[in-house]
């Protein structure tokens, strides 16, 4: 099972959206683009919507046959570990297998020496083609490096192992993520991570490292442009090295975790990999619901009114939606226009508040973020809410469409 050379990956929370989604891929293909739809969604979403993978399953299913899409397509247990992925096993094709959380933890001994040993060859004076320079690691370097990710890794192959048993051997796509943690990864530690996967016979076909600078929800990129394109030039060359050294799969590429929107680094992402003639996945998470909650608001009266209840009762439970994705929003409650204010907005004013273009005058970041992380209110609305959706839907999938293509594949692809 072979993951394409270009794919984009499409959270849809509420299952809903997952025929306009793929007619931005559609539309890609008639202008001479192949782009793999990759379906994911994460185990918190699913808890915290009350969903089931199988939903998500069953609307891409859906759509791929209501488009008579004839190219690749996967669904991705997205951040799965060893606690949640039996629950995905039967619904994904797709792995996203998460290590963060095994970062820093020591393997044995002997599973150190043995890292070690096996990479000692690459101690001294040592090039990756394609970076200036050369990098010069020791043996107590490879120390340091094994004792910080091999445990990860032996984790990630522990989880590997068993999605294997499971589906079959070649029956589903792997990447392993590690872009949740506080510091980037150096291009000399991401060569040695692949070494240790390698050893691990993990077929990972994506590799999501992490790049400096902020990646917050709905936003976008916040840090060093240039920084981020010297790293990422860097993270090609050295993947490129250890499908050579280790026998990685051939289409192992890049995967980068954008938490939707990163559009000032898209330019950079789709220069280098033009250059550089590589493959590349992008994850994109709540951008569609965002997109939903906008439709609304342009749908006026009743779906108005419920967008602008759903982002009131945020406010209220600011706290609550806003401490689990601490690490990835960066929210001013000061910029936060009040309940009252935003019930006075018709659905124009509301919608470019919350669309996300960034010159747009009325555009604010703080309220989209604070919508991105409340899709858990919407949820609470049940029927009320997913009966509107159906109500609003060629608005709404105008919104989920042109988001995809126009904002996301034409930056990156040029289209």
């Amino acid at each position: 099972m072979q993951l394409g050379k270009y794919s984009f990956g499409i959270g849809d929370r509420f299952a809903r959206q997952g025929e306009a989604q793929l007619k931005a891929f559609v539309e890609a293909r008639k202008g001479g683009l192949d782009i793999t739809p990759v379906w994911n969604k994460s185990n918190r979403e699913h808890m915290t919507i009350g969903s089931e993978p199988h939903e998500t399953r069953h609307e891409a299913d859906n759509a791929v046959k209501r488009l008579d899409w004839s190219g690749a397509w996967f669904v991705d247990a997205d951040h799965i570990s060893m606690d949640n992925v039996e629950r995905f096993i039967e619904s994904s094709d797709f792995f996203t297998i998460d290590v963060a959380d095994y970062i820093g933890k020591k393997a044995s001994g002997r599973e150190l020496e043995d890292f070690v040993d096996s990479n000692i060859k690459f101690t001294g004076k040592f090039s990756i083609p394609g970076i200036n320079g050369s990098f010069n690691p020791t043996r107590e370097m490879l120390y340091l490096i094994g004792g910080k990710f091999l445990f990860a890794i032996k984790e990630a192959a522990k989880i590997y192992r068993h999605i294997e048993s499971r589906k079959g051997t070649n029956k589903f796509i792997t990447e392993i993520s590690m872009d949740e943690v506080s510091d980037s990864q150096t291009p000399l530690e991401l060569f040695f991570i692949l070494s240790a996967i390698s050893a691990e016979t993990i077929p990972a076909q994506t590799i999501a490292p992490k790049f400096s600078g902020r990646f917050n929800k709905g936003v976008d990129y916040r840090g060093d442009t240039g920084k981020f394109s010297t790293e990422f030039e860097q993270d090609l060359m050295v993947v490129d090295l250890a499908i050579k050294e280790f026998g990685l799969p051939e289409n192992l590429k890049l995967s980068v975790h954008s938490g939707s929107d990163k559009f000032s680094i898209y330019p950079a992402i789709g220069s280098l990999i033009r250059k550089y003639d590589k493959g590349i996945h992008i994850k994109t998470a709540g951008t569609t619901w965002l997109e939903e909650v906008t439709g609304l608001a342009l749908a006026g009266g009743a779906a108005l009114n419920l967008a602008a209840a759903i982002y009131s009762a945020a406010l209220e439970r600011f706290n609550e939606l806003c401490g689990p994705y601490a690490t990835v929003i960066d929210i001013d409650k000061g910029e936060l226009p009040s309940s009252g204010e935003v019930s006075g907005w018709d659905g124009d004013r509301f919608a470019a508040a919350l669309r996300h273009e960034p010159n747009h005058p009325d555009y604010n970041p703080h309220m989209r973020q604070l919508i991105h992380v409340a899709y858990k209110i919407a949820a609470e609305y049940g029927h009320t809410y997913t009966d509107m959706l159906e109500e609003h839907k060629e608005i709404i999938s105008r919104q989920v469409t042109e988001n995809i293509y126009n904002r996301h594949f034409s930056r990156i692809f040029n289209l």
